[in-house]
């Protein structure tokens, strides 16, 4: 057996940033993980950029059964905070739409920064480890195929099921059972939303289509970019709602959300009007898109010949375009998973859990999901950091 003051599992943002927060403070620190590689979700993010934080952080950003509980950590550790880690060692980034900051050249220069902070912690890092085991006697004992480390603090912080293909599981879920600690649904969000095979059959042919959408879901919306892809639903503005919509029940899409269209119906109409329906959409919409629209849910023919109550409808269902997905693409293509280890059993200072002294919760593991845009990424930096001053 060796024995360390803390043992961090899974090398991703978080326990990457909580081992060196334990590591400053004079604490023995074994960062564990599965892989032969250290931060893969970071390399992969963000096209290879990864967006690591945003600067409209807010608590509303975040869906968890409190939403209350994130506001401590990322009070204590803003985007300001990693900002100011990454320009300490002169890496460039980059703002782009609602806030998101990327690096400017690639996420190994996040992935350099997080090491190098490690090792000046005096981090011992050890890669390819499968954790068999975990017990608690005075002290937690970690059984590894490679032997056993000790350590008065343990801390979780092996993500979810999003991303498989990197080696995602459900280990700290079934680690934070083992100790009593109960774990709310868990669903993948963050995904794209796929067509009925016959309606799938329909839009096929607009794959690639993309434009500027509001799209709602219950009482959620969001204005990004929609994608038509061969299967169903794609980009920012679905994978955000994808987060709120449970299967079986509708989407809405506002498919010209700038455009007054009873207005520019009346304006076409006193020009004679002789123009085809999806020919004048056409004008606002991506031609595909409108003619295919008109086919399956308004059939087009001269904009003189709709009467009042047909142009009325004709608005209400541009404004509000009705889509009931089938299903969502599931945990290969989300970027997070949603729920976790309850917050109810953490400390919202700490991460620790209220039951087990010592045992320590942190990133995309505990119920606190963000919204697309870098706000993941922060809540693994800020609850890593939170729990880093206290394991």
């Amino acid at each position: 057996m060796v024995h360390y003051d803390v043992v961090v599992i899974g090398a991703g943002a978080a326990g990457l940033m909580c081992a060196t927060e334990a590591g400053r403070r004079g604490r023995s620190v074994l960062l564990v993980d599965h892989s032969a590689t250290i931060g893969k979700k970071i390399l992969i993010s963000g096209g290879g950029r990864c967006n690591f934080t945003n600067l409209h952080l807010s608590a509303a950003n975040f869906l968890s059964r409190n939403p209350h509980f994130c506001k401590s950590a990322l009070s204590r550790f803003p985007p300001s905070a990693i900002v100011a880690l990454l320009e300490k060692y002169g890496v460039r980034y980059e703002e782009r739409e609602h806030g998101q900051l990327f690096c400017a050249e690639s996420a190994k220069d996040i992935l350099r920064v997080l090491v190098e902070e490690c090792r000046t912690a005096g981090v011992t890092i050890v890669l390819e480890q499968k954790v068999e085991k975990v017990r608690k006697t005075e002290i937690f004992e970690v059984a590894t195929n490679s032997g056993i480390f000790t350590a008065q603090s343990l801390v979780v912080a092996t993500g979810g099921f999003s991303y498989p293909r990197v080696g995602a599981s459900g280990f700290g879920y079934d680690l934070a059972r083992q100790f009593g600690l109960q774990v709310t649904e868990l669903r993948p969000g963050l995904t794209p939303l796929l067509f009925s095979p016959e309606m799938a059959l329909s839009w096929r042919e607009l794959a690639g289509v993309s434009l500027d959408a509001v799209v709602s879901c219950g009482k959620e919306r969001f204005r990004e970019a929609v994608l038509f892809t061969h299967r169903g639903l794609s980009g920012p503005a679905i994978l955000q709602i994808s987060s709120y919509w449970r299967e079986g029940y509708p989407i809405l899409i506002d498919l010209l959300p700038d455009v007054d269209l009873l207005r520019a119906f009346a304006d076409e109409r006193k020009g004679g009007g002789a123009v085809e329906l999806h020919s004048f959409l056409s004008r606002y919409l991506p031609a595909r898109l409108a003619k295919s629209w008109c086919r399956a849910e308004f059939p087009s023919r001269p904009v003189k010949q709709y009467r009042e109550k047909e142009i009325a409808e004709l608005n209400r269902r541009i404004h509000g375009w009705k889509v009931v997905p089938a299903v969502s693409e599931g945990y290969p293509k989300a970027e997070v998973t949603l729920g976790g280890v309850d917050t109810d059993e953490l400390s919202s200072q700490t991460m620790e859990s209220r039951k087990v002294k010592g045992l320590y919760f942190i990133g995309e593991v505990v119920d606190v999901t963000g919204h697309l845009g870098g706000f993941n990424f922060q809540w693994a930096w800020s609850s890593g950091f939170a729990a880093g001053q206290y394991a």
